[in-house]
């Protein structure tokens, strides 16, 4: 029997993508997901991922699909229902405020606590990137730290796949910007994953720059410091990092190596300066955040033979606690590099300051009458 029009599925060439188009697909699915049919259901939460993956105005538009999807999560509905459920709400949640809350509001924690602890895989990942996304939220931080998500994220961490690693230490590091959830972190002893996963990332990676900023959290407890340097190359890993990072990951590995230093100096100095830490810290002296400036000079300072500032005759400069420090390291090629470093960072100080006298020079001529 010859195919008609109506009885083919339309191609993506086919579809509607005008606003007009989109608000006709929306109202269609948003009836279709209220229906008491299970296929509707099905149907309508595929339909409302498709929609919601690169539309904003369609995230907005489908708001109140936000309880029927996480209806399907329930025990009593068919699990082969919870993953498009779960993509659906996913897709919903991605830059939406409101859907990020309404999502949790709505009981979609309980069921996404369940899926992770699944013996289904895909379920499992599923499920934690809708943590990712959901603890995005600062609004959703607390909630999902009381629902006993931390310890399975971290499970998730040691045990899953490279992506669901990935979206675990993301979603421990929105956490972790809470008190409460920052200790619960800490209890779990999360460092050896984390350093785990660092290693294995490339460090001008995001997840290099979201290992780094749990792990800067972290060593503000003494158990975090201590795993982070028993830990095979830990502060080696934190150290590229420094040097190979996006501008964030950078902050927050000086961040976690002043830290660290600062509790102890006498404990960790020789280690951190082991790892070839000197020529990172200068480049972020010039070339990082304001931040990672004002964090590696103090760092610089401290790693220096004597934390205490010298004589008028020997002033605190950069140069002076660099030069410092290489006199007491050993190993020709990192004294090297760092000297190299040096005479690099005196070479952009001359030229930013020249720039800088030629613009006051140019306000300062006086104009012709």
């Amino acid at each position: 029997m010859e195919t008609t029009a109506a009885n083919q599925s339309p191609s993506s060439s086919d579809v509607d993508v005008t606003p007009r188009g989109e608000t006709s697909a929306v109202l269609r699915t948003l009836q279709l997901i209220q229906y008491d049919d299970p296929d509707s259901k099905l149907q309508a939460a595929k339909e409302i991922r498709r929609l919601a993956k690169t539309s904003q105005r369609c995230r907005r538009l489908l708001a109140d699909s936000v309880i029927p999807l996480v209806s399907m999560l329930r025990v009593d509905s068919p699990e082969s229902h919870n993953e498009p459920a779960l993509l659906a709400l996913l897709n919903l949640a991605v830059k939406d405020e409101k859907n990020k809350m309404s999502t949790v509001e709505a009981g979609a924690l309980e069921p996404i606590i369940r899926f992770l602890q699944s013996d289904n895989l895909n379920l499992q990942g599923s499920a934690t990137a809708a943590l990712l996304t959901l603890s995005a939220s600062v609004n959703n931080k607390t909630i999902i730290g009381a629902s006993g998500a931390i310890p399975l994220l971290v499970h998730m961490l040691r045990h899953g796949p490279t992506q669901s690693k990935v979206d675990a230490v993301t979603a421990l590091s929105n956490l972790s910007t809470h008190p409460n959830n920052l200790t619960a972190i800490n209890e779990t002893g999360p460092i050896p994953s984390i350093v785990s996963l660092l290693k294995a990332s490339k460090k001008s990676s995001k997840a290099a720059e979201k290992c780094c900023s749990v792990i800067a959290s972290l060593v503000c407890f003494d158990e975090g410091r201590t795993a982070l340097a028993a830990e095979d190359c830990g502060i080696l890993a934190v150290v590229e990092v420094l040097e190979n990072g996006t501008l964030q990951a950078r902050e927050h590995a000086v961040g976690a190596l002043l830290t660290t230093c600062e509790s102890d100096r006498c404990k960790y100095r020789e280690p951190i300066l082991r790892e070839g830490v000197i020529p990172g810290l200068l480049e972020s002296t010039v070339q990082g955040t304001p931040k990672s400036q004002t964090k590696a000079k103090s760092l610089l300072r401290l790693l220096r033979e004597s934390p205490y500032p010298r004589s008028e005759l020997q002033p605190d400069t950069i140069e002076n606690i660099v030069c410092n420090i290489i006199s007491q390291m050993d190993g020709e090629d990192q004294s090297s590099k760092a000297k190299k470093m040096v005479a690099e960072m005196v070479q952009v100080s001359m030229e930013q300051s020249l720039r800088h006298l030629q613009q006051r020079a140019l306000v300062c001529t006086p104009t012709d009458l």
